[in-house]
């Protein structure tokens, strides 16, 4: 069976090739450009019966004209923010996601923009290289409370480290949760009482917009956000207005409602905004565990022995 990985970088692609052969040996595996753009993807598929996508999009009439595309193997989890599962479904195109390979690499940024935030690096490592010794007071995160918004993996592990530095964990999970160390609340609570709210749900219908302008404003003032989940998770233009108000007193973002951020985007102009390019689960620790687990998948798909 051929599968295709689409739009694989140098670094994804080197673990390709290594793991591709001694994983699934009865797959034919060959690879697209990592900057592929999606009307492309019916010739680079060229009848292949499995996509392997990273970070490209799948639109539904694009997915029309992948002539033999039957499965989607998503590096990931958020797979919605780059295509409809449900609508491609109705084409036969089954959608499979990753779940569980960054859970330690995600929630170590998610604690590094914490960190970041709360004492102001990047502002003073701008400065610093501007010639300006720019020296400003932070805050300390030991015994203030962090409240994680969603509690899957990710969230489990950013409460993990969280208390490691002393710190009081809140969550809010949208099913039934309990964990040692870490106290469940109602997301009214958790947003009045944290001092820091870190968000950690899967997007989807119900989540779209869940950190609304409303649940921004019912937020401790000067409070600091943290995303590493999904840019869609928040409102965008209510943060925005929050940043500038105090509101907020600081964010910091590895996801963006448009990826790449676009050049001048609003965000990039605001000195309380601390900004990662979408890299929170890219280690090679957690690249290793995508790639196998994703031909796994295609081994399972191509029906060979496991």
């Amino acid at each position: 069976m051929r599968a295709v990985f689409v739009d694989a970088n140098a670094a994804l692609r080197s673990l390709a090739e290594r793991i591709g052969p001694r994983d699934a040996p009865g797959l034919d595996v060959a690879f697209g450009d990592a900057d592929i753009v999606p009307e492309a993807l019916p010739a680079a598929l060229g009848g292949a019966a499995i996509a392997v996508i990273d970070h490209t999009a799948l639109p539904i009439e694009v997915a029309r004209r992948c002539a033999g595309l039957r499965h989607v193997v998503f590096l990931g989890t958020g797979a919605r923010s780059y295509m409809d599962p449900d609508a491609l479904a109705t084409l036969g195109i089954a959608v499979h996601i990753i779940k569980g390979y960054g859970d330690t690499a995600v929630a170590e940024c998610a604690i590094g923009l914490l960190f970041a935030a709360a004492r102001g690096f990047a502002a003073m490592d701008g400065a610093m290289r501007d010639g300006r010794w720019l020296r400003q007071e932070g805050t300390q995160l030991s015994g203030k409370t962090l409240g994680l918004v969603g509690f899957g993996g990710i969230g489990a592990e950013t409460a993990r480290l969280a208390r490691g530095i002393g710190m009081r964990v809140l969550a809010w999970n949208r099913a039934p949760k309990t964990q040692a160390g870490v106290e469940f609340v109602t997301i009214e609570r958790l947003l009045a009482e944290s001092d820091a709210v870190s968000m950690h749900l899967l997007l989807d219908g119900e989540t779209r917009g869940f950190l609304s302008r409303d649940r921004i404003a019912a937020m401790r003032r000067g409070a600091i956000l943290v995303n590493t989940a999904r840019g869609a998770l928040v409102d965008e233009a209510a943060m925005v207005e929050a940043l500038r108000s105090g509101q907020l007193a600081h964010a910091g973002l590895d996801v963006f409602d448009v990826e790449p951020l676009p050049p001048a985007h609003v965000l990039t102009t605001l000195a309380n905004v601390t900004l990662s390019a979408h890299s929170g689960f890219r280690t090679p620790e957690a690249n290793e565990r995508l790639i196998e687990a994703a031909f796994a998948h295609c081994r399972r798909i191509a029906g060979a022995p496991a």
